[in-house]
């Protein structure tokens, strides 16, 4: 069978994820300070989870060749 805390990490992350679009939705002028704050902070913790994953690999890797390529295309 497998890892149960991979398992347990993938639903904590799709839970953030889910948290992270409501929240992002609402109206700019809308949110508070606290808010904004509050919403960094779960996106960084959608961050950790994701970070050791699979789904997190294959991110780095794009957001790697695509800051290679704007580098390249700079010069």
């Amino acid at each position: 069978m497998g890892r149960p805390g991979r398992l347990v990490t993938i639903n904590m992350a799709v839970l953030l994820a889910v948290v992270v679009i409501w929240r992002l939705r609402r109206r700019t002028e809308a949110r508070s300070r606290f808010d904004e704050k509050l919403t960094v902070v779960i996106v960084l913790a959608l961050g950790v989870l994701l970070a050791p994953t699979a789904v997190g690999e294959g991110i780095l890797n794009v957001l790697g060749q695509l800051a290679g390529s704007v580098t390249q295309a700079s010069r």
